[in-house]
């Protein structure tokens, strides 16, 4: 369960250790998930962190699982606000963009937003300019959760694997270009999977770009034009009017 962050934990009963609240280790949380990922996430590391005893934290909190949920709800405001009296198709586009942008810098939390209900204020706030901006289309109520998952869904599955495809160049220490480089010249050394490369070639040259951030960010801006052609051709079909 997400806690309150402005109290500690109702459990203890104990003084609050000196120099810590719960904002200090939320943002210690957040750059040991950054810098060592979910699986090397624990109470002690982010202690030595810290420079307290684990106890300490407990004060807090219950469980490494309310931390990561703080967590969680903490980079959620690192969401760029979409401009008020912008039509509702910009506004979508830029709260897409940024949330993108999010999962792509924080890759930890794509497993964590499918593990916990996501209640905190700042994922809330998310949450009603999501719906504030499926309002604005003018779709009929009974299709505006559709929308949102065909926007929103979509964007979390791009994020996810471009944030996982650029820490797996981090590791490897290669440029994401390099990386990619490498991955089909292997591909193309293989004779059974060379065909199927370039029977794709002509697709890969029509696709644009010179680097794989530029290919990337064309397909994921014209992905984004197809999810809202297709809010703006259901709403028309219905007679709604438009936004």
């Amino acid at each position: 369960m997400w806690l309150d962050r402005r109290t500690p934990s109702r459990s203890r009963r104990t003084e609050s250790p000196a120099g810590l609240d719960r904002d200090r280790i939320t943002e210690a949380s957040v750059r040991l998930l950054d810098a060592d990922g979910l699986a090397k996430f624990s109470m002690r590391r982010l202690a030595a962190e810290l420079d307290v005893t684990a106890m300490s934290l407990y004060w807090y909190v219950d469980t490494k699982d309310d931390l990561l949920e703080l967590a969680l709800d903490a980079v959620y405001a690192e969401i760029t606000p979409p401009r008020e009296g912008a039509p509702w198709q910009d506004r979508l586009r830029e709260l897409a963009r940024s949330y993108r942008e999010l999962l792509v810098r924080h890759i930890w939390i794509s497993p964590l937003a499918g593990t916990f209900l996501n209640i905190g204020p700042n994922s809330m706030l998310f949450s009603y300019a999501v719906q504030d901006i499926v309002r604005a289309t003018g779709l009929p109520l009974e299709r505006q959760t559709g929308a949102l998952s065909a926007v929103f869904q979509f964007v979390y599955g791009f994020g996810t694997v471009e944030g996982h495809f650029k820490a797996r160049c981090d590791a490897t220490g290669l440029t994401q270009d390099e990386y990619h480089r490498q991955a089909m010249g292997t591909i193309r050394a293989q004779p059974h999977l060379r065909k199927i490369v370039e029977s794709s070639d002509d697709l890969m040259a029509a696709r644009g770009g010179e680097t794989v951030e530029e290919m990337r960010e064309r397909d994921f801006g014209y992905a984004l034009d197809i999810v809202v052609a297709g809010i703006e051709a259901v709403r028309d079909r219905s007679g709604a009017p438009a936004g």
